[in-house]
């Protein structure tokens, strides 16, 4: 514990902790939440509209259904779409910015024009549109977001790879015949991991509120499974008499986006120090 103190800070830590338990309880929903059928979507319209208490500690929603179990649901739809967002686009910027890097010429010239055509749309505005042609779903929005993304870390691929590809190790490697293929993957990759893996930490908070955008516009999951972005919206209809309805889940996405800031920022940190040591 000492150790990790240590490399994050006690923002970082807490922060880290904090998104540790929302995945715990996110991969335990069915056995921590106190209404596991609520929680998954079964109404119980008897108990609709009940302001928090000692049953209900968040309330209930419109359907009668226990606010926290649906928070527990929805922090599964919520923290897997923020992660796979950033999964998808490193998957496809990472190798376009390490072949655009490495190799140059006219293949770096050509996929560098392609990444300048995406980042020349807003990306969420690009998202709405490629989800609203899509269709509502849980991968369909996570797809529309990831394909706007990517961009970005193909520019931060290739700025690394750049700064690689003349070291001494990366030259004598070249003179000795070592094929193309084993030097990207031994000798640049795990250079441009550590700075796109932070980069990567930080974006997870902002993927987030994306996904929740979309399914706040009606374009992510579907009911009656639980996301916090559909229930802000559900909630609003019945604001403010029913304050609890979209205030639990709105809060929910902030302090889970802020989390993943606040560790982004401690990994980016340290990162920067070992950076300044090495030079």
């Amino acid at each position: 514990m000492r150790a990790v103190i240590s490399r994050l800070g006690w923002a970082g830590t807490l922060s880290l902790l904090l998104i540790l338990l929302m995945l715990l309880a996110a991969l335990l929903a069915p056995w921590v939440s106190l209404f596991p059928d609520q929680g998954a979507g079964a109404p119980n319209i008897a108990t609709k509209f009940l302001h928090p208490s000692v049953e209900h500690l968040l309330g209930t929603d419109h359907l009668g259904r226990d606010m926290v179990s649906r928070l527990i649901y929805g922090a599964r739809v919520s923290l897997m779409s923020g992660l796979l967002i950033v999964g998808f686009a490193l998957l496809i910027g990472l190798p376009v910015g390490l072949l655009a890097g490495y190799f140059g010429g006219w293949l770096d010239e050509g996929l560098m024009r392609l990444t300048d055509i995406f980042m020349a749309f807003p990306a969420l505005l690009l998202a709405v549109l490629l989800a609203a042609a899509m269709g509502p779903g849980l991968l369909n929005s996570i797809v529309a977001v990831a394909v706007t993304w990517w961009p970005w870390y193909a520019r931060m691929a290739r700025a690394e790879v750049l700064s690689v590809r003349g070291q001494p190790y990366v030259e004598a490697a070249q003179l000795m015949g070592v094929g193309h293929g084993r030097i990207i993957l031994r000798h640049i990759l795990p250079t441009a991991l550590r700075p796109l893996s932070v980069q990567a930490a930080l974006d997870v908070g902002p993927a987030l509120l994306t996904a929740s955008a979309l399914s706040f516009l009606g374009l992510g999951v579907l009911p009656p499974t639980a996301d916090w972005g559909q229930m802000v919206d559900a909630g609003r209809k019945f604001f403010p008499e029913r304050w609890w309805y979209s205030a639990a889940p709105g809060v929910a996405i902030f302090v889970l986006a802020l989390a993943f800031s606040i560790l982004g920022d401690s990994l980016r940190s340290k990162e920067g120090g070992r950076r300044n040591e090495s030079t």
